[in-house]
């Protein structure tokens, strides 16, 4: 009997000393958390975490305060907790969620909040939202560190409302906010935020950039690396090589592409942005000149990623404006094929944000969309600086088509892609032939003499491999795009190379 007693003690004592154990282990695991920086939105409501941080453009336009001096590492907080505050209000509209709301309002503040959230879900009434670009002014900042003051000014915001699932209607704004921000449990807390003005954003339609430069270009791969330009194998020694034969060719443009998630989205790669700058360099010294394709590969357009879109062009576009090679900017390449996936009026409204930024920061160059027909080649004319389209159509169809864009439009035009496959194995076999393609590239330079059509070939290169991504996987797709090229897949030089040449 004494023995089990002796046991029975010992045993509640282990459990015990256990128990305090894991709790001590558990509270030093969360400070530790908490000290690292660690985003609140990875233990905070896991199901509303940002899948992608929300990074509006945000400057501070004065942080002076008359008594206590604002801290470097407090103004770093206040913009993280201010931030995830606006992004949280978004994911709220958006889903009619309200959950997150509890971290970054405080208990009086959330209120109007939860009346908006409700009174939508009586009408189920959702609202995608982003802010893109805030202005701060510090008003005051108390001396126990525990209260600011903010205006926030000239917030540009886009909403877009739908009611029963369909689309409604979309707005753009510039408002301003006067906001209280509140230090509680180590987060700045939104005390008071208040729309003290508001405008409609008006359509900013930017003074045309011509287009002076005579085109008669070529879509630009390496051989061995098909959609990846700047990848593991980049090369300056094969780029100049082929830079060379397009130079030789008498060319005297290369259409480039910039993937959006291979360039680091919103984060841009460094070590991505030097090879652009080599492979501009190399263009330099061939006398070419560069239209660079953004956001190839992208498709989402949801509002609140457009803060990581609009960085990830700002970011690139800072970085090469000012070389010589740089010719124009394409925002993306055959956007109207997303129309059916995403929307109309959202890929637009999208392409018409890009084009204000890359705008915004780049003033000389000519900005374009590359759609993929010439029946979209008029989308966003008023916006563009120059229309461009693709067409791999039947040859006779192309002087009506290019006659009634330029009856339409006094905008310069550019057949951005045209070209033929000369693939003709098990998957098409009565396909075209290597002949078939020289004929069609003679035809084509006397069509473009008699328009003065301004162009650029699709492509220099055959390839070997083909990504799902581009064709899909069906093979007789993927074969088709293997044979565009005017040299084959070891350099050697196709018929059509000597059509091109003698032009």
């Amino acid at each position: 009997m004494k023995t089990n007693r002796t046991l029975y003690r010992v045993f509640i004592l282990a459990t015990f000393v256990g128990v305090l154990a894991l709790t001590i282990f558990g509270i030093s695991q969360l400070l530790a958390f908490l000290n690292s920086g660690a985003d609140r939105s990875s233990i905070f409501h896991k199901d509303l975490a940002r899948a992608t941080y929300y990074i509006p453009s945000l400057t501070w336009i004065d942080i002076n305060n008359p008594g206590r001096p604002i801290e470097t590492e407090t103004l770093a907080k206040v913009e993280r907790d201010y931030m995830d505050a606006i992004y949280f209000q978004c994911i709220a509209l958006k889903s009619l969620n309200t959950d997150g709301i509890n971290d970054v309002f405080t208990e009086k503040a959330k209120k109007n909040v939860l009346d908006i959230i409700a009174a939508n879900m009586e009408t189920n009434t959702t609202i995608e939202k982003t802010t893109l670009s805030h202005n701060l002014f510090l008003n005051f900042y108390s001396a126990d560190g525990q209260l600011i003051v903010l205006t926030d000014k000239d917030v540009v915001s886009y909403s877009r409302v739908f009611v029963n699932g369909k689309f409604l209607f979309d707005s753009s704004e510039t408002s301003d906010y006067k906001i209280v921000l509140l230090l509680e449990d180590g987060f700045w807390k939104i005390r008071h935020l208040e729309k003290i003005s508001t405008q409609k954003t008006a359509k900013i339609i930017n003074p045309t950039k011509e287009l002076t430069h005579n085109i008669a270009g070529i879509n630009y791969y390496p051989k061995d690396a098909p959609w990846d330009t700047f990848g593991a194998t980049f090369s300056k020694e094969i780029i100049n090589q082929d830079f060379t034969i397009i130079r030789d060719l008498g060319l005297n443009t290369v259409r480039v592409f910039i993937g959006y998630e291979d360039f680091g989205k919103a984060t841009v790669s460094e070590e991505k942005l030097n090879k652009l700058t080599e492979l501009l360099n190399l263009a330099e010294l061939n006398n070419l000149k560069v239209i660079l394709t953004l956001f190839d590969f992208y498709g989402d357009y949801s509002v609140l990623d457009w803060s990581q879109t609009q960085q990830h062009a700002t970011l690139i576009t800072k970085e090469v404006k000012d070389h010589k090679a740089l010719l124009a900017w394409d925002v993306k390449n055959e956007a109207n094929l997303d129309y059916e996936s995403r929307g109309e009026s959202l890929v637009k409204a999208w392409l018409s944000q890009m084009i204000h930024t890359i705008k915004k920061e780049d003033s000389i160059h000519p900005i374009t969309v590359g759609w993929s027909n010439g029946n979209a080649a008029l989308d966003l004319v008023d916006q563009v600086d120059f229309v461009s389209f693709h067409f791999y159509d039947d040859l006779e169809h192309l002087p009506a088509l290019v006659t009634s864009l330029k009856s339409s439009t006094e905008k310069t035009i550019v057949l951005e892609e045209f070209g033929m496959s000369n693939y003709n194995g098990i998957w098409n076999p009565f396909g075209y032939s290597e002949n078939d393609q020289k004929e069609y590239y003679d035809a084509f330079f006397e069509s473009q003499k008699r328009d003065s059509l301004h162009y650029l070939s699709w492509t220099l290169y055959d390839f070997s491999d083909i990504p799902n991504q581009v064709a899909g996987r069906y093979p007789w797709r993927k074969n088709k795009q293997k044979s565009f090229g005017i040299l084959n897949i070891s350099g050697a030089k196709k018929s059509a190379f000597n059509s091109v040449k003698n032009r």
